[in-house]
């Protein structure tokens, strides 16, 4: 008997393989069916593990994009606020009224309570 391997016996159990892959028979020809629940639940494990990282990611990348966009409003909020302190001035105010061709003054009088 000659035991050398050729190539042709090569292709011939790459095809065999293939097609057992195929067929499913695959495991079975390799006699590792009683392993199939172990090899269906790492299969589940490794499938939940690469979901799961992607679902992190996803989460990620919201925030960060919420981050810059917070960064963002709290720049125009800033910039609000300082507007807001300066157009409370009361020279400003008088002057913007003047502006406007207003004819509102300070009171000269104090407030009169109405009952």
């Amino acid at each position: 008997m000659d035991k050398t391997w050729k190539i042709q016996d090569l292709g011939r159990g790459l095809r065999n393989s293939l097609k057992a892959m195929l067929r499913g028979e695959f495991l079975l020809r390799l006699n590792i069916g009683r392993y199939f629940v172990h090899i269906v639940y790492a299969f589940f494990l490794f499938a939940m593990v690469i979901w799961l990282s992607l679902a992190i990611e996803g989460t990620m990348t919201k925030v960060e994009r919420s981050k810059a966009e917070l960064n963002e409003l709290e720049i125009v909020h800033t910039q609000k606020v300082f507007d807001l302190a300066t157009l409370t001035k009361r020279s400003n105010v008088k002057q913007l009224l003047e502006q406007k061709g207003s004819k509102l003054a300070e009171p000269t009088q104090p407030a009169t309570v109405l009952k």
